[in-house]
């Protein structure tokens, strides 16, 4: 495998304030799970099967790393006819091409906009001025961070949830050399809009949680001679375990993930990517596509039943920490 697409577990983690990183230490558990815990955690394993295995693991376990704002680069990899992944082993950036332009789903981090995500679509062959939409998939500066970039150079528009727009209004101009400057407010996203650029279409699903106006993405993408709906949920809380988070904010994220399966079951999404690549299995994916031969499927795409099975998963570990909560 290309070491480049190897992923190393982070060691440590940097201040909010400094570096944009978006989430907060997880706490250890302090008590044994309960038998109901220990009946979600199973159900979530059962579900999983092999192919989830790693979300599972992710997702009901206590005290896992999240992303890293000093994770390696990866290898910008085309990953299908129209959808090309870049950034780095802990977050990424898809650019999502269309016969009017690119559309990039997040920006990563604003110190990394000119020494990764750039350079990585050029060697891809994509051209950064072409960028016409930046659609942002939660309000932290791992996501955003690159956007102004775009939007003060290309003229790129920035396309956030109404609540999030609300909580970049309210942050202090940055005093870091490295830190995110925050975009002008432009693109206001509603659940249920649709963000049309050339022959491309993408459907907006609120998910709040991680923060207030968090976004699921579903848009087509080219396999071949097929077009397949894919689907991304932007604002993915990574600690489901983090005692800063409001009970009554966990429950409005798991009735977000329950809303974000209607949405992406109706509307037959079949491809699986996530902007933070920690459990999905994104990279040994990724490889496989270096070695991928004509009729070969695309590991990236999962089916709609297992879509499903991956979204049913981050539930029943939702219903895990919340269970812990009452213990």
């Amino acid at each position: 495998m290309n070491r480049k697409l190897r992923l190393s577990v982070p060691f440590f983690m940097l201040s909010a304030a400094i570096s944009g990183f978006s989430q907060a230490p997880a706490a250890a558990p302090a008590k044994p799970d309960t038998p109901k815990v220990k009946a979600y955690v199973a159900e979530a394993h059962k579900i999983a099967g092999t192919e989830w295995a790693a979300a599972a693991d992710y997702f009901c376990t206590p005290g896992r790393e999240p992303n890293s704002p000093t994770a390696p680069e990866i290898q910008p990899t085309k990953v299908f006819d129209n959808l090309y992944l870049l950034g780095d082993q802990g977050t990424v950036i898809y650019a999502l091409t269309t016969s009017e332009g690119i559309i990039l789903i997040d920006s990563g981090y604003a110190n990394k906009v000119e020494t990764i995500v750039v350079p990585g679509m050029k060697k891809l062959g994509l051209d950064p001025a072409q960028v016409k939409y930046v659609l942002v998939g939660h309000a932290h500066g791992d996501h955003f961070g690159g956007s102004t970039y775009f939007q003060d150079r290309y003229g790129s528009k920035v396309a956030l949830g109404a609540k999030d727009w609300d909580e970049i209004d309210k942050m202090p101009p940055p005093t870091q050399p490295n830190a995110a400057k925050p975009p002008k407010r432009d693109v206001v996203l509603t659940n249920g809009q649709v963000v049309r650029l050339g022959d491309v279409s993408v459907t907006i699903a609120d998910i709040p949680g991680h923060t207030p106006g968090g976004i699921g993405f579903i848009f087509p993408v080219k396999d071949g001679n097929r077009t397949r709906m894919a689907a991304m949920n932007g604002g993915t809380i990574l600690l489901l375990d983090n005692p800063r988070l409001a009970p009554a904010t966990l429950q409005q994220y798991a009735q977000a993930v329950e809303n974000f399966k209607e949405v992406t079951k109706r509307m037959k999404v079949e491809v699986e990517v996530q902007n933070h690549p920690l459990f999905d299995n994104t990279f040994e994916k990724a490889a496989k596509l270096a070695t991928r031969k004509a009729g070969d499927p695309n590991p990236f795409v999962v089916g709609e039943t297992g879509y499903q099975k991956f979204l049913n998963v981050m539930s029943e570990c939702i219903k895990a920490h919340q269970a812990r909560r009452e213990n």
